[in-house]
């Protein structure tokens, strides 16, 4: 059988260790390196900043996908597949590829690359999904090209997907270790006085290329010693299968202790469905292990094959915990995008339970060749189905983020969450651009409450910011001084609780005192705190906005052997506007401050030197 899948997969490179394959696999590698790096100085900020296609979110992403995945593709398709089916088959995963970093650019909010978000800009967990979808489509692709029918044989799918997942994990070792040692020679240069290795692999138009041909090398040259390959898949296959006597254990354990100790427990973690789906993971794949492809001359002992029935028969359970927790958690917060992700996970968990259920409970178990063989059914077309799931989550068609803010602002409008307790932060930050569009709309809604806190945290920055968006305006409680003064007009006014000025309320009150600053004949306002002074100034339009503060928690004053109390500085007119000890420099008409420290109150002032403005 392996003879005659190695001989239906030549193309027309000839055979594994033919000189124009390595050189077509070379310069892959090598066109995938300078392409990456290319990419990599594009958004690599210098003196003139980011440039194309950096600059263009929904251009970088599909090519940082492409560039990526499609040259491993190539590496692995050619030299096995026809020409034809390798063409049509990498323009289809270009394609797939492109689609997805496209849509998970263009589904982010506006603001999202403005603040903060960088190159290659794709959402977490998107392209780990979009590789499986890939590995898992080539895997379905080459073996029917291999056997020129739709649907292989299993054996044939079992031969190519564990082979390539080896051969991957060995060519990145190979391409680490190659990267260990250039290190290690660097270093024993550099005590010589000979840095230039260190140097030379510091540079990203050398390391970019060079990683990426050592991998295709390593590729081919794991091609070339097949059996070699096969030998080393053939004790990891054996090594795991003995671990599921142990995760069938654990896994019939658990669900027996269950009648006893209740779920309480397990729903308390929070996590009781990521929980039990993982243990389904792991025992699909150690029951693949064990059985492998099937064939009579790979059947396992009798205690493994005893074991993989009862690990295949308690998936089931596993997959209907998982579901109720899902169930108990939609019906009590709605739909997230992480639940979401967790169904479709466990869909695909419940096609694999049932499968092999049935491949449990079956007659073939009277025939030791015939063992469980609707496994292998169930294998390739819960592959067809895992595919599929990926595309639909990470397009239009089921997206997530869009998906969760219909559910939880339907959840709002029906009043099964109050405006107070609903989470308005999911709709700023977390769900792209249907919640920046579904929070715009809240800010217009008939229910104050709703309409405010919407208001409220479209002026949060962050989403780490921790304000109560839902509160009211209220009024700053301030310690005026001197004791009898009067704050500017609009000033001391009630303000949102994303505005600074709220915090100071109760035991954080704050001390203000009206001051001009720099002497325009117009008062600013300082306000000290426990750790900060603020200036607060009023633009033309009469609106006050924070225009800059002060930290002198390490100053000690000459008579003050403790940290400064600052509201006490404003109470008693010790805080002063003084002249700069350096005026700043205007530079190409961009304003450069001295690098000023403070130590126990000497002002330390590096020296500056005036430098000529960059042409």
């Amino acid at each position: 059988m392996t003879d005659a899948i190695e001989a239906t997969g030549r193309n027309s490179l000839g055979r594994t260790g033919s000189p124009l394959l390595i050189v077509f696999r070379l310069a892959i590698g090598l066109f995938q390196g300078f392409a990456l790096w290319w990419l990599f100085r594009s958004a690599s900020p210098g003196s003139d900043g980011m440039h194309w296609p950096a600059t263009v979110p929904e251009v970088f992403a599909p090519l940082a996908l492409i560039l990526v995945m499609i040259p491993v593709v190539l590496l692995a398709g050619v030299g096995r597949m026809r020409w034809t089916t390798l063409l049509l088959w990498a323009l289809g995963a270009v394609a797939f590829l492109a689609l997805l970093g496209w849509y998970g650019v263009a589904s982010q909010a506006s603001g999202e690359f403005e603040s903060g978000r960088y190159p290659p800009y794709l959402p977490w967990p998107m392209p780990l999904f979009a590789a499986t979808a890939l590995f898992i489509g080539h895997h379905l692709v080459l073996p029917a090209d291999m056997e020129r029918k739709w649907i292989a044989a299993f054996p044939t799918y079992f031969d190519t997907a564990w082979k390539a997942g080896v051969q991957l994990a060995l060519s990145i070792g190979f391409t680490g270790a190659l990267w260990i040692l250039l290190f290690l020679g660097s270093a024993l240069f550099k005590v010589i006085g000979l840095d230039f290795l260190q140097e030379l692999i510091g540079k990203d138009w050398f390391s970019i290329p060079v990683t990426c041909v050592t991998f295709a090398t390593a590729v081919h040259l794991t091609d070339v010693r097949d059996g070699l390959i096969r030998g080393v898949r053939s004790v990891v296959l054996m090594l795991l299968s003995w671990l599921l006597l142990l995760m069938t254990v654990l896994a019939a354990g658990f669900l027996g202790a269950l009648p006893f100790t209740g779920l309480e427990g397990l729903w308390n973690t929070g996590s009781a469905t990521a929980l039990v789906l993982s243990a389904a993971a792991a025992l699909i794949i150690l029951i693949n292990t064990a059985y492998q492809d099937g064939r009579a001359d790979n059947l396992p002992p009798l205690i493994l094959r005893v074991t993989v029935r009862v690990a295949a028969v308690l998936l089931t359970p596993l997959i209907i915990i998982a579901f109720w927790g899902l169930a108990l958690r939609i019906g009590q917060h709605g739909l997230t995008p992480d639940r979401i992700i967790a169904f479709a996970c466990a869909v695909i968990g419940a096609a694999y339970a049932g499968g092999y259920g049935f491949a449990a409970l079956s007659p073939f178990w009277r025939k030791a060749a015939g063992w469980m063989v609707p496994l292998e059914r169930t294998n390739v077309w819960t592959a067809v189905l895992e595919v599929a799931v990926i595309l639909a989550l990470f397009s239009p068609i089921a997206d997530p983020a869009r998906l969760s803010v219909i559910d939880q602002v339907a959840r709002l409008e029906r009043g099964a969450v109050t405006p107070d307790k609903f989470d308005y932060r999911f709709l700023r930050f977390q769900s792209g651009r249907s919640g920046a569009a579904a929070l715009a709309r809240l800010t217009r809604s008939s229910d104050p409450v709703i309409a405010r806190s919407a208001r409220n945290v479209q002026a949060v920055e962050n989403r780490w910011d921790d304000t109560d968006i839902g509160s009211p305006n209220r009024e700053p409680d301030y310690e005026i001084a001197p004791a009898g003064a009067a704050l500017p007009p609009g000033f001391a006014i009630a303000v949102p609780p994303t505005d600074e000025r709220a915090q100071c309320a109760g035991a954080a009150r704050c001390v203000a005192r009206a001051m001009d600053i720099n002497g325009d004949g117009a008062p600013e306002v300082l306000v000290a705190n426990d750790w900060t002074i603020q200036l607060w100034t009023r633009d033309a339009a009469g609106a006050w906005s924070k225009t800059g503060h002060w930290l002198p928690n390490r100053c000690r004053g000459p008579n003050r052997p403790g940290r400064l109390n600052l509201r006490d500085a404003l109470r008693k007119d010790e805080a002063r506007p003084v002249p700069p000890a350096w005026p700043d420099l205007m530079v190409d008409g961009v304003p450069a401050v001295p690098l000023e420290r403070n130590l126990d109150c000497d002002l330390a002032v590096e020296a500056i030197e005036p430098v000529p403005a960059p042409r």
